[in-house]
């Protein structure tokens, strides 16, 4: 199994998170990314911005590319970088190799982050032309939309790689450290004002990703002395704080997804999701603060959850069982 890994070097976490996934699979040695990415082989960079990191792969940039040898194409992104790459390559891909495409964009249409990101050359229609993607791997899959059959969810998953000892206490008790990239965001947190421990422990308002004090592994490590952390949707309903916190073994008390995420969460089985309107989000945290029995049995049913079904790993298997069916 040969792949070719169009991608883009800035962050995507669909995208590094397939890699990773693809590489733990098939082997570094398979896996072809285009053009070489050196945040996947060299460990400069913090988590999360090094979810795709394989070790002892540094000299991979030395390999020669041979088209005839590739059974996979992958685009890794809705990016500009990554749809430039493929346009000048897309003559010297055979026609019989299949072409997939990872949209982990925010936006509900197909491939309509890259007109955010400052597409004006249509780079989708261009790459379209040439020929259609015979599969389509889509993040923002919402559940109300209908999409053609070649088009599958894929949200985004955990590398269990990146986890870092853990600590055995809680040093919180509610916690949601997050930017306001939606108006919810912001309504929850002006609920969870004066409450609980929350402005001692940094649950407040107009915070900047760049200057939080939680950042890399520690942030995991910060995650996991919650006794509940809340997650609700930003620029996409996708988040990563939905898999990083079963992933460390926490309570999630979530916004349920609008999204299709393929095995996903029960509420009050491995996870807890409160109403829309916000009517019953703070007697969950009251109820679950209290209930320490329960809250720690939803939270390590999560982190079965995640075992059994989305690592990064799982999330590869998944994509080529929907690869298979849909050539069936």
């Amino acid at each position: 199994m040969k792949i070719l890994y169009i991608n883009t070097p800035s962050a995507d976490y669909v995208q590094d998170l397939t890699y990773s996934g693809l590489v733990k699979k098939f082997g570094a040695s398979n896996i072809i990314d285009y053009k070489w990415n050196m945040k996947y082989h060299i460990p400069y960079k913090k988590y999360p911005k090094n979810l795709g990191y394989t070790s002892g792969s540094f000299l991979s940039f030395l390999r020669v590319i041979d088209f005839k040898e590739i059974d996979y194409v992958f685009l890794g992104s809705s990016k500009l970088e990554t749809f430039h790459t493929y346009l000048e390559i897309a003559p010297k891909i055979p026609s019989h190799v299949p072409v997939i495409f990872l949209d982990g964009g925010d936006r509900e249409e197909i491939g309509m982050d890259l007109k955010v990101y400052g597409d004006t050359d249509n780079l989708y229609e261009r790459a379209f032309a040439i020929r259609p993607f015979d599969f389509i791997f889509k993040r923002e899959y919402f559940a109300d939309k209908s999409y053609d059959k070649n088009v599958a969810p894929l949200p985004m998953s955990f590398n269990f790689d990146r986890l870092p000892a853990l600590p055995q206490d809680f040093k919180y008790d509610v916690s949601f450290w997050a930017v306001e990239s939606h108006s919810l965001r912001t309504e929850v947190l002006k609920r969870l004002e004066n409450r609980y421990d929350c402005e001692q422990n940094g649950t407040t308002r107009n915070q900047k990703f760049s200057q939080y004090k939680r950042k890399g592994s520690f942030y995991l490590q910060e995650l996991s002395s919650c006794k509940i952390t809340i997650n609700v949707r930003g620029g996409g309903w996708d988040t990563m704080r939905y898999w990083e916190v079963p992933a460390v073994g926490g309570f999630m008390l979530s916004q349920k997804p609008g999204i299709v995420i393929p095995n996903n969460f029960e509420h009050e089985k491995d996870a807890v999701f409160f109403q829309d309107d916000l009517s019953d989000l703070t007697d969950l945290c009251d109820y679950y603060l209290k209930n320490e029995d329960k809250r720690e049995k939803i939270a390590k049913a999560g982190l079965e959850k995640m075992k059994q079904f989305h690592t990064d790993e799982k999330r590869v298997e998944y994509i080529f069982e929907k690869i298979g069916n849909l050539i069936k």
